[in-house]
């Protein structure tokens, strides 16, 4: 048996590969975990996180020999991924965008299909500031201000109000807002949905707890365990998020102002009809890489008013 100085980079990959891929197909099989559908990828992420390597380096300094607290550091998050624990978690932080987000228990793991509602609102936001020299959005249910802080920093005449229920989830925004250097146009504020706020918005944008309570159970066991549940569940029918939010925006909102919501599979003409109850004139679809129709633009009519009239 070798020593701990001896064992290599590669080496240490290529067995934790192997394990977590055993660890992968028994759970499929028995239906008692969670898949590992990324081994690679999973190893090379913890193995860079226990070494202080970048996850690029694995491969290219693969005969460099470890020292034992290294070999020491990368078992333990190797058994936590092998249990269960989603391996973004484990390292505490997640890519999305042009960014690099700190998670905490309290927020949930930016997903990339929430990239799409970045792409979707970014042209909103310039037009705002295009017509009057800056934009004023919400962003309702920020979590860890995945969505906030990359508008924030691609267009630097916008500002954000940043609402969550959990104060947890407010302070790791913050620090992720630091860290991208737009905290001076990042304003926190700890809520539930909108009916604290007043003024008028050129948008609100969000991505709400929209899983049916009873669909729950059948997520993955990584989400259900580590994800925060008021993140997930949307309640009986995934809707519950929407009707308050649809309720309040037309009152925050300016004229032509619009809301851009991500959605649940098949949602879409609910929350269309949920927010043209509420005055809103139109709306745009727009689908991931999967097909799915994941993010609504809802656009406020001049008058909602005479419209009910």
């Amino acid at each position: 048996m070798p020593s701990d100085a001896a064992i290599r980079l590669g080496t240490l990959y290529s067995e934790a590969v192997a394990r977590l891929r055993e660890a992968g197909s028994v759970a499929a099989t028995r239906g008692s975990g969670p898949a590992i559908p990324t081994p690679e990828l999973d190893a090379r992420l913890l193995l860079a996180e226990a070494t202080g390597a970048g996850p690029s380096d694995i491969h290219r300094h693969s005969a460099l020999p470890l020292a034992g607290n290294e070999i020491k550091n990368f078992a333990g998050l190797l058994e936590r991924r092998i249990a269960g624990e989603p391996v973004h978690r484990i390292i505490g932080r997640r890519a999305f965008y042009e960014h690099e987000f700190a998670l905490s228990p309290e927020t949930l793991e930016p997903r990339p299909e929430t990239e799409i509602l970045v792409e979707v609102a970014r042209p909103l936001v310039e037009a705002a500031i295009a017509a009057s020299g800056r934009c004023l959005f919400a962003d309702v249910g920020t979590g860890a201000g995945a969505i906030a802080v990359s508008l924030l920093a691609l267009c630097p005449a916008a500002e954000a109000i940043a609402i969550d229920i959990s104060e947890g989830a407010l302070a790791t925004a913050r620090w992720n807002a630091v860290a991208a250097g737009v905290a001076d146009r990042f304003f926190p504020v700890r809520a539930d949905h909108l009916s604290p706020l007043g003024g008028k918005f050129d948008l609100i944008v969000s991505n709400p707890p929209y899983i049916p309570t009873s669909e729950i159970a059948e997520l993955d066991i990584g989400v259900r365990r580590h994800d925060p549940m008021l993140a997930l569940d949307g309640g009986a029918d995934g809707l519950d998020a929407y009707r308050t939010i649809a309720g309040e925006a037309a009152r925050l909102l300016r004229p032509g102002g619009a809301a851009v919501l991500e959605i649940g599979r098949g949602q879409a003409g609910d929350v269309e009809a949920l927010f043209a109850a509420g005055g809103f004139a139109s709306s745009r679809r727009t689908r991931d890489l999967s097909g799915i129709e994941r993010v609504l633009t809802l656009t406020r009519a001049a008058d909602p008013v005479s419209k009910l009239s």
